[in-house]
C-alpha cells in the first residue's frame, strides 16, 4: 500500500471545480471546528477565493494556534549544497542536465570546509543538497558526507535524489535524521512536460518516495509542491491529502512543508501560474489550520520584506544565510546557484529582528542523542 493508491482515486479536475465552488458558509465552518478536526473538504475551503474575505481572521488563528503548539520560536537551517551534478532533464532548474555550466562535487576536504562556515554562523544541525545524480553523489559519497557531518552537527538532513528503501535504512544508521523530497507538482501531465529525461521523470516512483521513508523508520519527512507547475490551488490540496495520509499511515515520524516558488535560474521557463504573497499566506494559514502539528518552512527564496511579516503566522522553520551553490559558504561564488536568493540576510541579523518582534531563534532540529549518537564535543564546550 502507498499513497498512489489514495491519489489515483482523487481528480485533479474535481478538486479544482470543488475548490471553485466552496461558499462563505463552507469558510466559516472550516474556521469554527477546533484545532485538529479539519477534514480535506474544510482545506479546500480555505485556500479557495470565498476564503479571501476570510484572511485576516485565518491568520489570527493561524498564529494562536502555532504559539499554542510551538511556542514563540523559529528553527533556523543553512543548506549545503554538495554538488550541481544532474542527470534529469528540468526545465525549471538551473542544476538541468542541458545547462551548460561549470559542474562541481564537493570533496571531502571541500565539505569539512563548508560544514564549518555554517557551524561558524551558530547552525547545530545541517541540510546536504545535491543534484539527482546516483551514480555519483549516491548513498557511498552520502555517507562519507554524513561521517564528516557527524564530528560538528547534532542532526542531518537531505533533499537529494528518491532513494529505495534499503538505501535510507542505510543512511538512517549513518545519521540520517529527515528527509525532504518534493513532487513539484501532483498534475501528471503537468509534471511530465518538464521532466524531460532522467529519473525524475517517473512520477510514480517519486509520488511513493515519502512510503519508502515511512517504512524505512525515518524521523522526518518534508513534502511540497513547487508552485507555478500548475494551478496552486490544486496542487496545495494534494499536498494537503499526502500529508493527511503520512500523518495516519506514518504516524511515528514527524512532519513538514515547504512553499518554494519559481525563482529566477540559468536557463529560460515561464511559470504557468503564479503564487501572489497573498496567496501565499492563505495557504500557509490553511495547511497550520488542517495540521497543528506539521512544520512549516520558509527559505531564504522569499524577499526580507515578505519574511518580516509572514513567520508569525503559521511558519516554523526559516533557512537564514543561505548559498545553493556548491562551496557558497567557504569559497564564494565559485559554481552556479540553483536559484536566486532574494533574502540576504545573515542568520545573526536575521535572529535579531526575531528578538525585536519576542520571537527566539533555535539553532539545531534535535539533540544528536535523540538519535542514539554521542553529542559533538563542540556542542557541548
Amino acid at each position: 500500500m502507498s499513497f498512489l493508491k489514495t491519489y489515483e482515486q482523487l481528480s485533479w479536475e474535481g478538486t479544482q471545480e470543488s475548490i471553485a465552488t466552496k461558499q462563505a458558509s463552507d469558510v466559516e465552518r472550516a474556521l469554527a471546528r477546533p484545532a485538529g478536526a479539519l477534514t480535506l473538504d474544510d482545506f479546500q475551503a480555505l485556500i479557495s477565493p470565498a476564503a479571501v474575505p476570510y484572511l485576516e481572521n485565518m491568520a489570527q488563528l493561524s498564529h494562536q494556534r502555532t504559539v499554542e503548539r510551538f511556542g514563540y520560536t523559529q528553527q533556523f537551517f543553512s543548506p549545503v549544497y554538495l554538488s550541481n551534478v544532474c542527470s534529469n532533464v528540468c526545465t525549471y532548474c538551473g542544476f538541468s542536465a542541458l545547462n551548460r555550466i561549470p559542474r562541481k562535487i564537493l570533496n571531502d576536504e571541500e565539505i569539512a570546509q563548508e560544514l564549518d562556515a555554517v557551524k561558524a554562523l551558530g547552525m547545530d544541525h545541517v541540510l546536504f543538497v545535491t543534484g539527482e545524480a546516483n551514480r555519483m553523489v549516491g548513498v557511498p559519497y552520502l555517507k562519507k558526507a554524513f561521517a564528516i557531518a557527524r564530528e560538528r552537527f547534532s542532526s542531518i538532513s537531505m533533499e537529494v535524489q528518491p532513494l529505495d528503501q534499503a538505501d535510507y535504512e542505510t543512511l538512517i544508521e549513518a545519521g540520517l535524521s529527515a528527509v525532504l523530497v518534493y513532487q513539484e507538482t501532483y498534475h501528471r501531465a503537468s509534471y511530465a512536460e518538464v521532466h524531460l529525461r532522467g529519473m525524475k521523470q517517473n512520477f510514480d516512483y517519486r509520488l511513493e518516495t515519502p512510503d519508502r521513508l515511512g517504512r524505512a523508520g525515518i524521523k522526518k519527512i518534508g513534502l511540497g509542491a513547487l508552485y507555478g507547475l500548475d494551478d496552486w490551488r490544486a496542487d496545495s490540496f494534494f499536498v494537503a491529502a499526502h500529508l493527511r495520509y503520512m500523518e495516519k499511515t506514518y504516524w511515528r515520524s514527524r512532519y513538514s512543508l515547504s512553499f518554494p516558488r519559481i525563482r529566477p535560474h540559468e536557463g529560460d521557463f515561464a511559470p504557468k501560474t503564479v503564487l501572489t504573497d497573498r496567496d501565499l499566506i492563505q495557504i500557509i494559514c490553511a495547511y497550520r489550520l488542517l495540521s497543528p502539528e506539521v512544520e512549516l518552512s520558509l527559505s531564504t527564496r522569499e524577499s526580507e520584506v515578505f519574511r518580516n511579516h509572514a513567520y508569525r503566522l503559521g511558519i516554523t522553520t526559516m533557512s537564514a544565510g543561505s548559498k545553493t551553490n556548491p562551496g557558497g559558504y567557504a569559497a564564494e561564488k565559485t559554481s552556479l546557484k540553483q536559484f536566486e536568493i532574494s533574502d540576504e540576510r545573515s542568520p545573526a541579523e536575521l535572529a535579531a529582528m526575531l528578538r525585536q518582534g519576542g520571537y527566539e531563534a533555535v539553532w539545531k532540529d534535535w539533540d544528536a542523542t535523540y538519535d542514539g549518537r554521542a553529542v559533538p564535543a563542540e556542542a557541548t564546550a
